[in-house]
């Protein structure tokens, strides 16, 4: 079956897919922890009122993950991860069996990396990241890997820019290949490269507003997060969903905004940083 097979752009029903012996989650989701108004608890409650489970992606953080994963229920389906932001551009979705196998790596290799504003790019380059998730117990997949207009926060995009090579995928697992926070366009160029590359496939809102839980899910036959991670990696998952609309689109923009807004001059000061490193050759692979 080909990726495009196996993904649908349209509304989830997560009770159907129960009813199917499918576990399924949002596995794009921000808290509070990072640049998200979204706490915690709220999650979990939303979570459990619509019968999803969620990935917590924070930015270069996991206390929300920690605590949450910490103090999940039998009946919880929650994915302890983090979206790494990597000085080169892309943003990487590390997916972690154990929420202690989290923590630990980020202790060692997340924590003495961080630049001054905590949700932006860490010091290191994706080869690096990828190379530092060697033979941990986790599972990796590309967030919005097509990028946005500026920027380069996508694997594929630096891959067509020349700043990563296209071997570069084969420390991956997965792309993201429905990011609502993306055109329909550029999702289904995922889904292409997906292709090309030989790739597993995932699905998420990218989500910033806690009402956007579960309106894209990942999904496989299984119960537990474990059996959804499993099929990530053996290239056996499926991804439901579609793009938000304009509105909610602007809606999310603006309360990113306010978070962020405290952060302003430190983020500044990293981009000005990675407008200097700019002018060097970048690495091209690991």
């Amino acid at each position: 079956m080909s990726i495009a097979d196996r993904v649908t752009f349209g509304v989830p029903d997560p009770g159907a897919l129960r009813e199917q012996g499918m576990v399924c989650a949002d596995m794009h989701f921000h808290t509070r922890c990072s640049d998200s108004f979204t706490k915690p608890e709220e999650a979990v409650r939303l979570a459990r009122a619509r019968g999803v489970g969620f990935a917590v992606t924070d930015h270069n953080l996991i206390a929300s993950a920690v605590s949450i994963c910490r103090d999940a229920g039998p009946e919880d389906v929650v994915i302890p991860g983090m979206e790494v932001s990597a000085w080169d551009g892309p943003h990487i979705l590390v997916y972690f069996y154990d929420w202690k196998d989290l923590e630990s790596y980020w202790h060692r290799c997340i924590e003495p990396n961080m630049s001054v504003n905590p949700w932006l790019a860490i010091s290191k380059d994706t080869p690096w990241i990828l190379d530092s998730l060697d033979g941990e117990s986790c599972v990796i997949s590309a967030a919005h890997p097509m990028g946005y207009p500026s920027g380069n926060k996508g694997v594929e995009k630096c891959i067509s820019k020349g700043i990563l090579r296209d071997d570069i995928c084969d420390s991956l697992d997965a792309y993201e290949v429905i990011c609502s926070g993306m055109t329909r366009r550029n999702n289904l160029r995922a889904i292409e490269n997906a292709e090309r590359h030989g790739l597993g496939i995932t699905g998420g809102t990218d989500g910033h507003l806690c009402t956007e839980l579960g309106h894209v899910l990942t999904y496989a036959e299984g119960e537990t997060a474990g059996d959804l991670l499993d099929a990530v990696r053996k290239g056996n998952s499926k991804v439901i969903g579609r793009e938000k609309p304009l509105p909610q689109k602007l809606a999310m923009g603006i309360a990113c905004f306010m978070r962020f807004a405290p952060h302003i001059p430190s983020a500044l000061a990293v981009h000005l940083a990675q407008g200097y490193s700019g002018f060097r050759r970048p690495r091209q692979g690991p």
